[in-house]
């Protein structure tokens, strides 16, 4: 089943491999430019696969040097060493034989950064989908699972460290000014979970004593003089190693858990059989140099491949096809431990508001797929927000359907059944209609039809009979080879609100089955009567987002108000506030494309500073509340013909109106969340900064002056606050002496930061208007700009196309032409990070007809491209045709 060629992969064309690994034994002798590998591999040929069939391994850019069958030489007539593959015909019947295989690499030269590379001296791999292949001739697909031994041979003052899977065997000097290291990983894996890892680097150490008492050593390696930016890392590490013995049972299964930070990474991390790989942005972190932002997201992806090691590890995927069953379901791993760790309304908050940036475009354009594909050209292509968000949400989906107690249950099963197999999302779901004697077939569509369900509602409420009917019609849109849709199980949580603001017992329903407030809509059109109700209720429709769906419910303005004031669902309180402003965002966007003031509804303004000044809500929350919906939003709400000079505009307007009107109060919560201690990381003083910075930005939206926020800028004593007064300065006021001489100042103090200069580059990458373009431009040829860092090109390039409607969506088409050009200069070097760039014209389809003919030109020229690689040719010939 081979992705990397251009040709069209089918789920249906599965069939297990002819031969059957035992074991894998790999010794590397390090070099920068001549590294020599050599893979002794244990197979056996699997029974009633025929004499005549021969082994056929993977390779990719590789130099074979050697060739053996059971230590003697394989005569040339008996394989063919092709470009991708290696054939070796004539092999034993049924005794186990052994297959040597020597190849030569050059890590200096791998800029794809898959297989084994080399990046500031250190010797890295990333194996995930398919980089084995660029190391040794292997079978490499995720079913097949072999036990480990590593052999690492390197000069031991370039690489005094050498790390690979699994428990450290040991090592000697030997005597040429080289060492070696031998590793054992009794756990058998797919080769996608290979990890090496030598070079010169500073550790932090540290333990864990486990649920059964084993004492487990931990360690983060860094570059020397940054072990102290990797202690939030370790404590993130052991929290979620307790975590997960807690909620799921989970304890961890070797003597020694080992993370390694690296600055050129095409991921955010890896997690790699007991040596994770991290993108360093996500370990590194101390008050002057990380936000609030970077706290969350390394305590979140220090736990996400963490609990990888049961969810993807322990138990993988039977195939590519199946990897939402460990990314989904990893990610709701996640999710639910940082809901734990912090404020779970506001976690929920964050994740959906990621959900409808990212996933829900996603699944509205050319590029939309199911959260399990049944095909693809390019498996690199399909590490999605459809894979990862959606394949989360439908997990929290099956703990909603079940509840707490039948879920547990069904992934105990799960853990005892499936452990140390690969398995697919039918072994998944079986697990949980066994412990809950539920039908989950129309619930698996989940999985297996793209785009986002709308559903549509009314309401009527009949005093005289005291009953209130709710009208629901689902509808799943046609998307890419998906014309005709079967109606989906949406489990939709639901409460009914008094005029007093009390919430109501809900009785049961005609019409639908409902458990406890869940209400299961299941068919096509349902009708849902509550009997017994003694005056109108206020509906709280989805409470939680309990299923990912557009929501169509011509809702009164009063009523949502009263939801955002009294809901006990505080999720469902942000979520009505979003329901007011998305139409006076709308109605703005349409009032600036036509030159005329917006204007901004009253009710509005009153519910943002009503929510915001309620002071038992979090200050997290309060900031939440106050964070009105974004350009995309207003976008996706719009639909179609979208204008986003006139959207960012109206938007302006609408933020300049709450501002306005809330002036004082502002001012009065600038001051009071002010720190009153040192700075401390966790979620209670992050939540106040959050809503400290908001009052800034509403401040200077007020006054219109940059003095206030740069004041706040020269005053900081965090990157949070320090971060966030630059952005305001240089959104608000480019152009301003103060925004200068603070970017200046900025540059000048964290130049040596890498990770901090990023947030420099993104910054003014983000800078709303037409002319952000030029400015782009001219920070490519600043010295700090590096293109061959993807941390680096991500922050400049990626977040111009990525984050900024009105630079990159230029009415003159410029900003595609730009994107187009850079796409096909990093695809020759790093297609990966090209394909993934270039997905930020995902929704190119919904913009007005002068932009859209601009993108499409843009994708044409792309398509154009002399050697584009599978993974850019993938993308841009999807979002031509779909």
């Amino acid at each position: 089943m081979r992705t990397d060629t251009g040709e069209i992969i089918h789920l249906e064309d599965y069939r297990p491999t002819d031969f059957v690994l035992e074991r894998v034994d790999l010794t590397f002798e390090l070099d920068p430019r001549q590294t020599k590998v050599e893979a002794r591999l244990i197979f056996h040929r699997r029974e009633g696969v025929g004499l005549d069939m021969p082994l056929v391994l993977d390779g990719d850019e590789l130099k074979m040097t050697g060739l053996l069958l059971d230590q003697e030489e394989i005569a040339p007539a008996n394989y063919d060493a092709a470009d991708r593959t290696l054939t070796i015909r004539h092999l034993p019947a049924s005794a186990p034989f052994e297959i040597t295989v020597v190849t030569e690499i050059d890590p200096q030269a791998n800029t794809k950064l898959m297989g084994l590379y080399r990046t500031s001296d250190v010797y890295c791999t990333q194996c995930e989908a398919e980089g084995f292949r660029r190391i040794t001739y292997f079978p490499d697909r995720p079913d097949v699972l072999a036990p480990y031994t590593v052999n690492i041979i390197a000069d031991k003052e370039a690489a005094p460290l050498l790390l690979s899977n699994g428990n450290y065997l040991g090592g000697a000097n030997m005597g040429d000014g080289r060492h070696f290291a031998a590793w054992f990983d009794p756990h058998p894996k797919p080769s996608y979970l290979f990890a090496l890892v030598a070079g010169d680097l500073g550790v932090v150490e540290d333990s864990f004593t486990t649920l059964s008492g084993r004492e487990v050593a931990l360690k983060i390696y860094v570059e020397h003089g940054k072990e102290p930016y990797a202690t939030y890392a370790m404590d993130a590490l052991k929290r979620s190693m307790k975590w997960d013995e807690e909620a799921f049972g989970r304890e961890y299964d070797l003597d020694i858990f080992m993370i390694v930070a690296v600055s050129d990474f095409n991921m955010g991390a890896m997690e790699n059989k007991g040596l994770n790989v991290f993108n360093d942005k996500y370990v590194l972190a101390d008050p002057n140099t990380a936000t609030d932002a970077d706290y969350a997201n390394i305590e979140a992806i220090i736990a996400h491949e963490y609990f990888h090691n049961w969810t993807g590890n322990r138990i993988t995927c039977r195939d590519w096809f199946q990897l939402c069953l460990k990314e989904g379901l990893t990610v709701y791993r996640d999710h639910e431990f940082s809901a734990d760790q912090r404020s779970r309304a506001v976690k929920r908050i964050a994740e959906v508001r990621h959900l409808k940036a990212e996933q829900f475009p996603e699944d509205a354009g050319p590029l939309a797929h199911p959260v399990r594909p049944v095909k693809y050209r390019e498996i690199n292509n399909f590490y999605t927000t459809t894979v990862y968000e959606k394949g989360s949400e439908v997990t929290r989906m099956i703990a909603t359907l079940l509840g707490a107690d039948l879920f547990k249950k069904g992934m105990d099963l799960y853990f005892d059944r499936h452990d140390g197999q690969a398995v697919t999302i039918e072994d998944f779901l079986a697990c949980f209609a066994e412990v809950s004697k539920r039908d989950l077939s129309q619930f698996s569509l989940w999985y297996h039809q793209a785009g986002t369900p709308l559903v549509t509602v009314s309401t009527s409420y009949d005093a005289g009979r005291q009953t209130f009917t709710l009208s629901l019609e689902q509808m799943v849109p046609p998307t890419p080879g998906q014309t005709a849709k079967e109606p989906m199980h949406i489990p939709l949580r639901i409460g009914l609100l008094l005029e007093d603001g009390t919430e109501m017992s809900l009785p049961s329903p005609a019409g639908a089955e409902m458990t406890g407030d869940v209400l299961h809509l299941t068919e096509r059109k349902q009708t849902v009567t509550f009997e017994g109700i003694p005056s109108r209720p206020i509906l709280s429709l989805n409470r939680g987002f309990s299923a990912p769906i557009n929501l169509h419910f011509e809702q009164a303005p009063a009523d949502r108000a009263h939801i955002a004031r009294h809901e006990s669902d505080l999720f469902a309180r942000w979520q009505a506030l979003n329901d007011l402003a998305l139409p006076n965002l709308v109605a703005a966007a349409a009032s600036a494309r036509s030159g005329v003031p917006a204007r901004c509804d009253a009710a509005l303004v009153d519910a943002l500073l009503t929510a915001a000044r309620d002071d038992r809500l979090e200050p997290a929350f309060r900031a939440q509340a106050l964070a009105l919906p974004s350009e995309s939003d207003i976008a996706r709400e719009i639909g179609s013909n979208n204008n986003p000079d006139a959207i960012h505009a109206g938007r302006q307007q609408i933020m300049t109106a709450v501002a306005v009107a809330g002036r004082e109060f502002f001012a009065e919560l600038f001051d009071k969340m002010a720190a009153t201690g040192p700075f401390s990381p966790d979620a209670a003083s992050a939540g106040r900064r959050a809503l400290r910075n908001t009052a800034l930005s509403y401040l200077v939206y007020a006054e219109n002056d940059p003095a206030r926020a740069a004041a706040a800028f020269h005053s900081a004593d965090n990157m949070t606050d320090l971060s966030q007064a630059l952005t305001i300065l240089a959104h608000r006021f480019p152009d301003a002496p103060e925004t200068l001489q603070a970017l200046s100042a900025f540059k000048a103090r964290f130049a040596e930061n890498a990770l901090v200069i990023d947030k420099w580059f993104t910054i003014q990458a983000t800078i709303p208007g037409a002319e952000t373009l030029g400015r782009v431009r001219t920070l490519m040829a600043d010295p700090l700009f590096a293109g061959s860092n993807p941390n680096r090109v991500r922050a400049l390039i990626g977040t111009f196309a990525f984050s900024n409607p009105t630079g990159f969506n230029r009415a003159d088409g410029d900003g595609y032409r730009f994107l187009a050009h850079q796409i096909l200069d990093i695809d020759p070097r790093n297609p990966q990070l090209a394909a993934r760039i270039l997905t930020s014209m995902r929704s190119w389809r919904s913009l007005e007809e002068i932009r859209a003919e601009h993108a499409r030109n843009a994708l044409r020229e792309i398509a154009a491209g002399a050697t584009l690689s599978p993974d850019v040719g993938d993308i841009v010939e999807r979002m031509l045709v779909g």
